[in-house]
């Protein structure tokens, strides 16, 4: 799958980490961007979200096409595969949480699913009107770094769960500021709802494999005018964000699941586990069978054999 746009698992990094690899990774803002002259060009994260908390400086953002400007204190909320960059000023700082998306999803839909949409949404929120709940923000923020530091069992789980603290302080400051507190977007926001409504349908129904014409039909579009809505906002076409989608599924369940190689293939659609095989091969460069032994030898703990 060709894409225009660099996937990193931390910007400037030289390959992106496994969409399936659970993780949650901090720092503060000026350490990276410190490195590129506080200019961070549009790049997207698979299967990783981003949670920056800005308390000091300020800067532009862009989001899929959309335009802020901002000055802290703020929070920024980029899930996966959300084109993104930033130009910020060089007194900005603040930390910047990089996590799998997944498990915080499947940990928010059990333990508070109105977080799941928000999760899912881009978002920049001016927090200086609602001290009440921001005054929480930086405490959680600094125990995941605390965590960080673990390196032992359980890191990444506690990581999680504080992550989900953030966002259910997140949701509190969206719903106590006014809509003029949330930084107005620019330029084409119209494009990019588009393409929010277009991958919320890929949510639900990538296990059927729709063709992009039914996606494009069931939101009054051709399917040209759909691809070219994502070539403009996220760099790849409406195929790719499908065949991505479909991947990254793929990954997780032959990484997590005890599933067989044609169960998985039935669950996502494909009548056929050889079609599958192939289509698997062309999108990671492996094998099913290759990538799910290489990635649970990953997994284990240092030194085991497997």
């Amino acid at each position: 799958m060709k894409k225009s746009i660099p996937n990193y698992a931390l910007y400037g990094d030289d390959a992106a980490a496994p969409a399936w690899l659970d993780t949650v990774h901090i720092e503060q803002i000026h350490e990276r961007s410190s490195l590129y002259d506080f200019n961070i060009a549009p790049h997207v994260h698979d299967g990783l979200i981003q949670v920056l908390y800005m308390t000091r400086g300020g800067g532009e953002v862009f989001i899929d096409n959309r335009h802020w400007s901002i000055l802290a204190p703020a929070v920024i909320v980029v899930p996966t595969q959300h084109v993104h960059g930033f130009e910020f000023r060089r007194t900005t700082d603040g930390p910047v949480v990089t996590a799998a998306q997944r498990p915080l999803e499947s940990l928010a839909a059990v333990a508070m699913p109105d977080l799941v949409a928000l999760i899912r949404q881009p978002r920049v929120l001016d927090v200086a009107r609602s001290h009440r709940y921001a005054e929480s923000l930086l405490p959680l923020f600094q125990a995941i770094e605390r965590e960080s530091r673990v390196h032992t069992s359980g890191e990444s789980a506690a990581g999680t769960v504080l992550l989900l603290a953030v966002f259910v302080q997140i949701a509190r400051i969206a719903a106590s500021i006014p809509v003029d507190g949330q930084a107005s977007p620019g330029g084409q926001s119209r494009k990019a709802a588009h393409v929010e409504q277009f991958r919320a349908l890929v949510d639900a129904h990538f296990r059927e494999r729709w063709a992009i014409d039914r996606y494009a039909d069931g939101m009054g579009l051709s399917a040209g005018q759909l691809s070219r809505l994502c070539r403009d906002v996220l760099g790849i076409s409406a195929l790719d964000v499908v065949n991505a989608r479909v991947i990254h599924e793929a990954e997780r369940e032959l990484v997590y699941s005890t599933l067989s190689i044609k169960q998985i293939a039935g669950i996502l659609g494909f009548m056929d586990e050889a079609y599958f095989g192939r289509f698997f091969r062309k999108h990671t460069g492996m094998t099913p069978t290759d990538f799910r032994e290489a990635a649970r030898r990953r997994l284990a703990p240092h030194g085991q054999k497997g």
